[in-house]
């Protein structure tokens, strides 16, 4: 996947498994790192995934849609407080 802008925080999230599997190609992975030095709560979210893999040894399974969004409207209702 070849991104041609700056990531938005929800591309992030669905891009933070193959960051973690080393599987981004250099311009995209320059580009979500670039994105995680300005935006602490993707790099708080980006912790949080690592800390989960760790503790859980790895992570089997897509979200469903429904619970992605509803994932999603909760982390940026966190941001914004």
């Amino acid at each position: 996947m070849r991104l041609d802008r700056e990531l938005a925080c929800r591309e992030v999230v669905e891009l933070v498994t193959s960051y973690l599997d080393d599987s981004l190609d250099p311009a995209d992975r320059e580009r979500f790192e670039e994105h995680l030095v300005f935006c602490d709560g993707c790099e708080n979210y980006l912790d949080q995934m690592r800390t989960t893999i760790r503790l859980t040894g790895r992570v089997e399974h897509e979200l469903p849609a429904e619970l992605q969004a509803v994932l999603l409207e909760a982390f940026r209702g966190w941001r914004a407080s």
